[in-house]
């Protein structure tokens, strides 16, 4: 089976500033794949490149096929990015947040068919579907945020720092509805904090340092390295 997505020397600079240095990484279809580092390490700016919210050297492929260059035609290929802090439209209905998400796909049944997956899979949303989006609580407006990005029908979904600023309880809670949306076919790259979490959830992981990859694997093997736990999740070793 080829990879859904196949990065070669991707680069990408801020000035003068490399963010990103010859990165290279695959991602098969149907998996979870987790990239983690510290603050500043390039893990939104992969995401970003990968949107097309940046400019870059270097190769993205999407099935094989070069993946183009502009957001809105990325998004049209399957490739949606949820971004780090949620960014609901807080005077719109929960609704209406869900509708714009599916604004690339043409066909109403469609459309009302991925409603009702958006519903079925977040039932808050549903019991909430006229309220406006800002008066959700922070673990809601979460909710929202995936569900309006696969309104879209993604082949692959980049998510941002999904657990940020939420309550240990809730975090579990996001990473359930990770594993629930992966088991339904759509691929997830996590960009994510939560190391612990992050590596226990993928099927192959990418340690990201200073802009270069610096270790991949499963995410349980790096998950048990010794100096990953050092690094990245607070333990010390014996």
């Amino acid at each position: 089976m080829s990879p859904l997505l196949r990065i070669q020397r991707l680069s990408v600079s801020y000035g003068r500033i490399a963010a990103l240095r010859d990165v290279s990484l695959t991602i098969e279809p149907k998996t979870i794949v987790s990239i983690i580092g510290a603050n500043g390490a390039g893990k939104s700016t992969l995401l970003n490149a990968i949107s097309g919210l940046l400019k870059y050297q270097g190769v993205i492929e999407l099935e094989g096929h070069p993946l183009p260059r502009t957001p809105h035609d990325i998004v049209r290929c399957g490739v949606v990015q949820v971004p780090e802090g949620r960014r609901v439209f807080s005077s719109l209905t929960v609704e209406e947040n869900l509708l714009i998400g599916a604004y690339t796909v043409r066909n109403q049944r469609a459309r009302r068919d991925g409603l009702a997956q958006a519903y079925q899979l977040f039932p808050v949303l549903e019991s909430r579907c006229d309220q406006r989006a800002g008066t959700l609580s922070g673990g809601e407006q979460q909710m929202l945020a995936l569900g309006r990005g696969l309104m879209s029908r993604p082949k692959l979904l980049l998510l941002d720092e999904p657990s940020l600023g939420l309550a240990p309880m809730l975090v579990t809670d996001v990473f359930s509805l990770l594993d629930r949306i992966n088991q339904q076919g759509v691929t997830i790259l996590l960009v994510e904090q939560n190391a612990r979490k992050a590596l226990a959830i993928a099927d192959h992981a990418y340690v990201l340092e200073t802009g270069r990859l610096v270790a991949e694997g499963p995410g349980p093997e790096l998950l048990e390295d010794p100096v990953i736990r050092k690094a990245y999740l607070g333990a010390v070793e014996a």
